[in-house]
Order: structure tokens, then sequence, then C-alpha cells
């Protein structure tokens, strides 16, 4: 059966149609620029690692312990921030987050050592990590059913951000350092948490909860224990574990092992998160529209080629179309983060959002490292199979992914 011009144009426009009216659009816009700047910020740091490493002397393992710090700061934000979300609001954590960002990056900016970097790092990971939870629940929040589609948008603006930052940076880099192209970046945090604060409305529970008690908190986040949270919990941290290791290390591969130039190690960085807000932005909405199995399953499981292919590539136009196909994996995060925020109890949503991302972020942070110590003992090859292995563990536990709307056993 072939689908029309007219019917592609209609679903198209229902598809837009749902993401507009009543000042959603104004929202989605400001949310999605912010999460731009967070995810291109925090990818910036792996564009410029030679220059760091260079900078400060340390081994590619001390290097990525600094991406692990960014990452794990980030992790130990989530379960705070999301109860803070539930009691303060949304758009007062999304403010809060872009201007401490933009201080953290003066910071990193101005560390005269590696050691005084590293806590630059963690400001920086402490501070974006305000972002993810409220930023969900939001678009959850303010676009219901479509919400696949809408953070599907949002993780895109990411993934381009992702793309566009670290390109950017290395250009400037080098007439300007890379302490001042850091540095820049706290202007766009600023500006846009002005946008967030006069466009996203400020949500403030009518009867806000007591302070709960650690009994009360580990009380309230067994309810949202689940069969269908634990399977997708435990496919995301295996899965961003891989996620982090690729990342940190993919420019820094290109150039040591496969001898591409700075330039084009960094334009092929930013195609593999062009590829990935491709995919997100068309993830997202498959998922509304064929179910969160069928896509997790499909993308995870043709996540384990690229990695196991890339070793065996050579030349700049083999290694971009994988690179491209590394970048599908990005499509994971929009309907993984819808799936898990859908089947929570809504009363505890916030708190229990922010304790599961503050888990699978945490542990997978040790990518960087991990990954990192396989490139100082000269494994630069070999870690991709381990990486490819590990993305098949997370396509097998998507084989038992129940529906949102499954009855628990």
């Amino acid at each position: 059966m072939q689908t029309s011009p007219n019917s592609i144009e209609r679903r198209l426009a229902t598809t837009g149609g749902g993401l507009r009216g009543d000042g959603r659009g104004w929202t989605l816009v400001v949310v999605a620029a912010g999460w731009f700047l967070i995810l291109g910020g925090r990818y910036l740091f792996p564009e410029i690692l030679p220059h760091i490493r260079e900078y400060f002397a340390v081994s590619n393992a001390t290097a990525g312990l600094a991406i692990t710090v960014v990452w794990a700061a980030y992790a130990l934000m989530q379960f705070p921030a999301g109860a803070a979300a539930d009691h303060l609001g949304e758009r007062t954590l999304l403010v809060t987050c872009l201007v401490v960002s933009a201080g953290a990056v003066v910071a990193v900016s101005l560390a005269p050592t590696f050691g005084l970097f590293v806590v630059g790092c963690a400001l920086f990971g402490l501070g974006t990590g305000l972002y993810g939870p409220a930023r969900g629940m939001v678009l959850s929040d303010v676009f219901g059913d479509r919400d696949g589609t809408a953070i599907g948008a949002t993780l895109a603006a990411g993934s381009v951000g992702s793309a566009a930052i670290p390109l950017v940076a290395n250009t400037l880099v080098g007439p300007l350092s890379w302490q001042t192209t850091v540095a820049l970046l706290a202007v766009p945090f600023l500006l846009v948490a002005v946008g967030i604060f006069r466009v996203v409305p400020q949500r403030t529970p009518t009867d806000p909860p007591p302070r709960p008690s650690v009994r009360g908190v580990a009380r309230s986040l067994s309810t949202a224990v689940s069969r269908r949270s634990a399977t997708a919990v435990v496919a995301a941290t295996l899965l961003l574990f891989v996620m982090q290791g690729l990342s940190s290390f993919l420019p820094t591969y290109l150039i040591s092992v496969k001898e591409l130039s700075g330039g084009a190690a960094a334009g092929l960085f930013a195609l593999f998160f062009l590829s990935g807000a491709l995919a997100q932005s068309i993830a997202g909405n498959a998922a509304d529209r064929l179910g969160d199995r069928t896509v997790l399953l499909a993308l995870a499981s043709f996540g384990v080629v690229p990695l196991a292919v890339l070793p065996f590539v050579e030349g700049l136009v083999p290694l971009a179309v994988v690179t491209i196909l590394l970048g599908t994996r990005l499509g994971l995060d929009p309907v993984s983060n819808a799936y898990i925020i859908a089947v929570m109890p809504p009363a505890v949503r916030g708190m229990a959002w922010g304790f599961f991302r503050t888990l699978f972020f945490f542990l997978a942070a040790t990518g960087s490292t991990v990954v990192g110590v396989f490139f100082d003992y000269g494994l630069r090859d070999e870690v991709f199979f381990v990486l490819a292995g590990i993305t098949a563990l997370g396509a097998g536990c998507y084989v038992y992914l129940p529906a949102r709307d499954a009855t628990e056993r």
C-alpha cells in the first residue's frame, strides 16, 4: 500500500499541530534551546580533550576521569533535582540550572591546575544536572500523549548542540585558546535562562507536601519500582555506559588510530550527533505510533553493528558512513525517557524520575574512565568490541520490556 503525498502532509501537519497552540510551541523552543546548550557544553569536553591533556600534561585515563566527574556530578543531582521539581516547580529549576552552568564554564576556563579544573567540571555537572528531570516533567505535563514527540524534538535539539558546539569550538580553540572558548558559553546560557523565565509557566503545588523522612522517601520510591521501570532502567544504564565511553574518546580515536586531522575528526563527531538528532526526531514519533518496545529493541539491536565494524574501517568516507550509523543509537533516549516517566505513579514522578536518572547516569559515567584505561593499555580497537557486547545486553533487556499499560504481577 502506497502512502500518498497528501497523506504524508496531513500526518506531518497533525504532528506539528500537536506541538503548538496555547503557548506550547514557545515552551518547546526555550526548553529545547536550554538542552541544546547543556548537552553541547558537556560534549565540548571530549572535543577539547587533547588540548586539556596537553595543557595539564595528564594521561588518557586521567583526562577521561575529568569527563567522568562531569557526568557523575550530573548524575548525583538527578534525584534531588527531581524532588525539588515537585516542591519548587520546573521553571525555577531550569533557570537555576542555566545560571549555575554559566558560572561553572567561567570557573573551568580560569582553572590554573588540573585539580581545580576537575572541581570546575564537578560544578558544571552539578549545575547541568538540575535540567533533566524538570525538562522531562515540563514536556510530559504540557504535551500529554504527544510527550514522545516533544521529548524527541528536545533531545534532537540537544544532539544538534552536541554537533554544533564542539565543531565551533574546534574552530575557535586555535586562535582563542580552549579557556576562552569554554568561557564564551556563559553568554548563551544566561540568555536562554531569561527566555525560560519569561515563557515557561511557574507550577507551584497548591498543597506542598511536607519534607519527607528517609523512610518516607524510601516508601515513595518503592511505589515506582516495577518490572516495567526496572527493565527500562537496566537497559538505559547499559546503553548509556556505552554512549558515555564512545562519545568521550571518539575524536581521540579518529585522530590517534584512524589518523584523521583534528578538523576531520571534529566534523565526524558533529556528524555523529546530527545523525542522532535525526534519529531522535523520528524515534519519538515512531514510538507514539508503533509502541516503545518495538522502537527500542530495533535501535539497540542495530547499534551493535557499527561498533563491531568500526575497527575494520579505514578512509574518511567509510568512517563517515559508520559514524552516521553510530549516531542512530541516540534515538533510544526520547523513547526510553518517555516510557520511564509514563510508568511511574504521578504522585512521586519527579522524585522517582530523579532517582532513576541518578542511578543510571552515575553508573554510566564510569564509561569515560573505563575506555580511557583501555586506550592507555593500547587496546583502542578492542574496546569497541566490548562496547558492542554491552549494547547487545541492553537490547536483550528490551526483549522483555512490558507495554506501558501492562498489568504488574
